[in-house]
């Protein structure tokens, strides 16, 4: 696998082939990539509504409707699409369902360890909640890492995405009921294989250079 080149091959698709699909094989590769994100404390605080059906899809579109209507196509023709929901709290009993999950993943060899890894987890949400007040913001970022991770990773599968925030959340809210669950959504990420006529394809990829951006110590 040679990153570099799989870096200079992906891009924001403007068109998707709507004829072909991602196997189930590589969907579940995809599926993977959502749940094995990393994230602060293993905080986890995500949630994925996926749509393969054109059903599922025109439900999703309803949150490209009126100003964001350029990208109701980039939602109807993709193969997989995806919204991206974060949790709006963190609360103790949310706390709590990640340390269990740990427990019975075999994480902590005795009760020491787990208490101080709640105990660890809290401070970090304490700091967030009450010190920062960015508790959700806080969250928003780790949601964020998660997509970074997924765009490069169907890129290695060789799966064209475009991220999307030109949706509107709120209508996505309500369309799927999200708030009353404890969640909100952030953006949606579409899937499936660039069209040949996509424009964007074609055009190179600017980048500002390694000199600009990086300072060695």
């Amino acid at each position: 696998m040679n990153i570099t080149e799989i870096l200079n091959n992906r891009y924001s698709v403007k068109e998707f082939d709507a004829t072909k699909k991602i196997s189930d094989s590589d969907f579940e590769q995809v599926k993977a990539l959502l749940r094995l994100s990393p994230s602060s404390v293993n905080l986890q605080p995500w949630h994925f509504l996926i749509a393969d059906t054109q059903e599922g899809k025109k439900r999703i579109a309803k949150g490209t409707e009126g100003a964001f209507h350029f990208n109701t196509p980039k939602v109807l023709d993709a193969s997989h699409v995806i919204v991206i929901a974060a949790r709006t709290n963190a609360d103790e009993a949310y706390m709590k369902s990640i340390l269990e999950q740990e427990d019975k993943d075999g994480r902590f060899a005795a009760q020491e360890f787990k208490d101080q890894m709640h105990g660890g987890r809290m401070l970090f949400a304490d700091i967030h909640k009450y010190d920062l007040k960015d508790l959700p913001h806080w969250m928003e970022k780790q949601v964020y890492l998660n997509m970074g991770s997924l765009l490069l990773g169907v890129a290695a599968l060789g799966i064209d995405a475009v991220p999307m925030e030109g949706v509107d959340v709120k209508a996505l809210d309500e369309e799927f009921g999200l708030r009353k669950k404890g969640y909100t959504a952030l953006a949606v990420v579409s899937l499936g294989y660039r069209k040949d006529t996509d424009f964007n394809a074609k055009l190179p990829k600017s980048r500002f250079p390694e000199e600009t951006i990086i300072t060695k110590l």
